[in-house]
């Protein structure tokens, strides 16, 4: 793994006592809630691994919930985040599976919202750092230190190509990139990664794309750190 600052030696500032099953929880929940859109009405989380052996004992529940409600790693709510994710209007559930997944701390996200419905399989390894692998069954490899933008778009020649040249249009410089289809001509999905991020009137630009069906921005950097 590479270390890309010292938060992510030291571990990020964190209410809760594990960086791996709070910290990195946290986050893995304000990237549901991001793809998402919002708070979800429904949510149903899928513990595999640590964390479905000891989520209760070291507060993950509450943790995942908390990132549900967009709150980051050092919230003074998060234990409380029951009572605050009732207030909201979120139903929630926990289920422990004894499924493999791809990491010991690993959580499904099945998230609903006014009619609209979300899948995250992701995990937290180590340090309050975390990596989704799965956006609705499409293939990933995002970790919340970078803005994002997820593109849900038809597998079109020439779609690739007119979303770059927007972001470098704009100036903005891409880290990391992932296609993944469910066919040719199919539906896919693009994750991107930026250096910075990207401004409002470029996501209408590229939403306004032939055979772009959607265009969801995650940006989960701690309030009190971020970056333009």
């Amino acid at each position: 793994m590479r270390f890309k600052d010292v938060f992510s030696i030291i571990g990020p500032a964190m209410t809760g006592p594990s960086s791996s099953h709070t910290a990195g929880a946290v986050r893995l929940g304000r990237m549901a809630r991001h793809w998402l859109g919002g708070v979800p009405e429904q949510a149903k989380m899928t513990l595999y691994g640590s964390f479905a052996d000891t989520y209760k004992g070291h507060g993950t529940d509450l943790a995942l919930l908390s990132g549900l409600l967009d709150y980051d790693t050092d919230d003074a709510r998060i234990p409380d985040a029951e009572q605050w994710a009732e207030q909201a209007g979120m139903t929630f559930e926990f289920v422990a599976s004894s499924l493999p997944a791809p990491h010991p701390n690993t959580v499904r996200f099945e998230l609903q919202r006014g009619g609209e419905q979300r899948t995250l399989l992701g995990s937290s390894i180590g340090g309050g750092n975390i990596n989704v692998q799965q956006l609705n069954e499409f293939r990933v490899n995002l970790t919340g230190e970078l803005p994002a933008l997820i593109l849900l778009h038809s597998d079109k020649p020439g779609m690739l190509g007119a979303v770059t040249s927007g972001l470098g249009a704009a100036s903005v410089n891409i880290a990391y990139m992932h296609v993944d289809r469910k066919g040719r001509d199919g539906e896919a999905l693009t994750a991107i990664e930026t250096d910075s991020a990207v401004p409002e009137q470029v996501i209408t630009q590229l939403q306004s794309l032939a055979h772009m069906y959607e265009v969801r921005k995650i940006d989960i950097r701690n309030k009190n750190r971020r970056l333009p």
